[in-house]
């Protein structure tokens, strides 16, 4: 791959994960007054109107039968269940704890890209990508006095979910322009999130100008925004490695957590991160072969 290339996917792929580190503080935010069905799925709805506006403006043509089908996979994973499983975790647990189970996605992301993209991670790859997960595994059996609760359940749940949609996703984007692969699974999505919400009976009151605020970070970056530059870097630098750049998001979630939202952040859970990235680190380097219909053309990304 030209190193150019491996670039712009990097930057790419962290402003993705630079979006999606307030997900967690914001959603909790949200929840804390709001329905948490409602800021789950309300949120993709917020997001399909300005995905119809981009359409609607780019004049873009419809997606052919075999990628609505694909599309509905990534609206399954990134619009259904990981926002609806992650809402109703954040009512139970805080951000910083939600940040380090998310330290799960990338082994779930890469597992994906493994499975459904063809791509194959080396066997030192693997060793420290398993690495990181264990030390979060660790953290949520210390965390829950050697319990696994509902909501680290929820959230791994949510963690698969997101892994799904984003490697259906960054396939997707080597098909068509990555903001039209976000924006054509929520319009897809959105007449049966109505239709769910208009059935729910979704319990209002006097939310506030913040919940109301982190509503609308969620709706316009987290559901929308943040998935233009996300899916184009995993398909322009593979899913396997630019999805690793997610082990930097339980840094960005726990500083957000503690600078702007006054949770108070225990030393071990930066020691945990630190030991998470380390592990990403470490295993940068190994080779990952690649798709032979990924977009750098090569067998071997290096």
């Amino acid at each position: 791959m030209r190193e150019h290339t491996l670039g712009s996917a990097y930057l790419l792929g962290f402003l993705g994960v630079a979006s999606f580190s307030l997900t967690f503080p914001m959603t909790r935010l949200a929840v804390a007054e709001l329905d948490p069905v409602f800021v789950g799925l309300g949120r993709a709805v917020v997001a399909a109107v300005l995905a119809l506006c981009v359409l609607g403006w780019q004049k873009a043509p419809r997606p052919s039968r075999a990628q609505v089908q694909r599309l509905i996979i990534v609206a399954l994973g990134v619009i259904v269940g990981f926002p609806l499983l992650s809402a109703w975790a954040m009512q139970s647990v805080d951000a910083s704890h939600g940040a380090i189970v998310a330290g799960l996605l990338p082994l779930a992301t890469a597992a994906g890209a493994a499975l459904r993209a063809g791509e194959r991670p080396s066997a030192r790859w693997w060793g420290c990508a398993i690495a990181g997960s264990a030390l979060v595994v660790a953290h949520a059996l210390s965390a829950g006095h050697g319990q696994i609760g509902t909501a680290d359940l929820a959230l791994v749940g949510a963690m698969l979910s997101a892994a799904l949609g984003y490697t259906e996703g960054a396939m997707l984007a080597r098909e068509m322009p990555p903001a039209r692969v976000i924006c054509w699974a929520l319009v897809i999505a959105a007449p049966v999130l109505v239709l769910v919400l208009a059935c729910y009976p979704v319990k209002w009151s006097a939310a506030s100008p913040q919940a109301w605020g982190a509503f609308a970070y969620v709706s316009a970056v987290s559901m929308f925004l943040g998935f233009f530059a996300w899916y184009g870097g995993l398909a322009r630098g593979g899913i396997a490695r630019i999805s690793q750049i997610q082990l930097l998001q339980p840094f960005l979630t726990l500083l957000a957590a503690a600078t702007w939202f006054g949770e108070t952040v225990a030393p071990q859970r930066w020691a945990l991160a630190a030991g998470v990235v380390v592990c990403v680190a470490l295993g940068r380097q190994a080779p990952v072969a690649t798709a032979r219909f990924a977009l750098q053309g090569s067998t071997k990304s290096r």
